[in-house]
């Protein structure tokens, strides 16, 4: 009767540890977590936030294993069963504990490649080689709790990675190439590109294996990294997004070139000044250059935000130095040919 009673007491127990272990983890989910989101919405550091929305939807489980441990330990249970029931609730929460670490960890590697620009490149190649380290060192620290020596696993995957090299080489190049990509930061996501072969557009990301081309037109171009590591590339965004704008015109010979300098710039610095996307501070200027079939040449040049904004401002400036050459009798010739015929 008393061995009832105590195996009876024992159920109990180990019930309530279960109960309250869920119990608790639910306190943290429901009450303390979302008073420490609250409070770290008010910090000026955004990675409180990301470790928050990390661990939210884990603490329950972690909670209830630790009741379950406490629960298996109150029981008279074999050692043998005791220690691989330990064993089970230790590699979980490891497991669980990798997932929240690789999101953190990714999480901290895009909000830092974010602020700190050309210190940390933003890709996605970056973040899987992030996720795939804090994967892998919590696969090893499994394997060594179940008592599975990891020398000649790594010795094995060696001898099997030379194997899978040679197989594997084109793979292989794209993602070396990819890496020398990211770490040299001659081409990193959001900057605009022209490649030799002529395609342009917005890197949005570089992965593994590829890179990603958004086109204005809003067509993708994939490009594999080892291809654009080999390739001349033109950056619009470095050294600086801001560039200058070359617009050729010609005017007729019998034209004032003081008076055409003087109307040219002041309709260059009136566009620059209204049109979305033209550096309004910049004084623009023009280069006599040619004398040509039937004009005198020059370049006008203007100065824009980014590479983009030089379609509207060519736009509006062709428009306005057309109206305005009309209204200073201002004359841009057609093509002519002046033929002397003898009698």
């Amino acid at each position: 009767m008393l061995t009832e009673v105590l195996t009876l007491t024992h159920l109990i127990t180990s019930l309530a540890f279960i109960i309250g272990g869920f119990i608790i983890g639910i306190i943290i989910e429901k009450i303390i977590l979302v008073k420490l989101k609250k409070f770290a919405e008010r910090t000026s550091w955004e990675g409180d936030e990301l470790i928050i929305a990390s661990i939210r939807g884990i603490a329950i489980l972690w909670c209830g294993i630790g009741g379950i441990y406490g629960a298996v330990l109150n029981l008279s249970i074999k050692p043998s069963i005791l220690g691989i029931l330990q064993k089970i609730l230790v590699i979980v929460v490891i497991i669980s504990a990798t997932v929240v670490l690789a999101k953190i960890a990714v999480g901290l590697v895009n909000l830092h490649s974010k602020k700190a620009t050309g210190v940390l490149p933003s890709s996605s190649l970056f973040v899987n080689i992030t996720r795939f380290a804090i994967l892998i060192i919590g696969g090893l620290i499994i394997l060594q709790i179940l008592g599975i020596s990891i020398t000649p696993l790594i010795t094995a995957l060696g001898i099997g990675g030379l194997a899978v090299a040679l197989a594997l080489q084109e793979t292989l190049s794209n993602f070396i190439a990819g890496l020398h990509i990211i770490m040299s930061k001659q081409v990193e996501t959001d900057d605009y590109i022209q490649l030799d072969s002529g395609e342009e557009g917005y890197v949005t990301d570089i992965s593994w294996r590829n890179t990603t081309i958004r086109a204005l037109p809003n067509n993708l171009i994939v490009v594999p990294n080892s291809k654009l590591a080999n390739t001349i590339i033109t950056n619009y965004n470095r050294p600086a997004k801001e560039m200058s704008v070359l617009i050729q015109v010609g005017v007729s010979y019998d034209s004032d070139l003081e008076k055409v300098e003087k109307t040219t710039i002041d309709v260059a610095k009136d566009v620059l000044h209204k049109v979305q996307g033209g550096k309004s501070d910049f004084e623009p200027f023009i280069r006599y250059h040619t004398f040509d079939d039937f004009s005198i040449n020059f370049t006008v040049i203007l100065r824009v935000k980014e590479f983009v904004n030089k379609y509207l401002v060519k736009h509006e400036f062709v428009k306005a130095l057309h109206k305005r050459y009309n209204q200073e009798g201002i004359n841009i010739p057609f093509p002519i040919r002046t033929i002397y015929m003898e009698k």
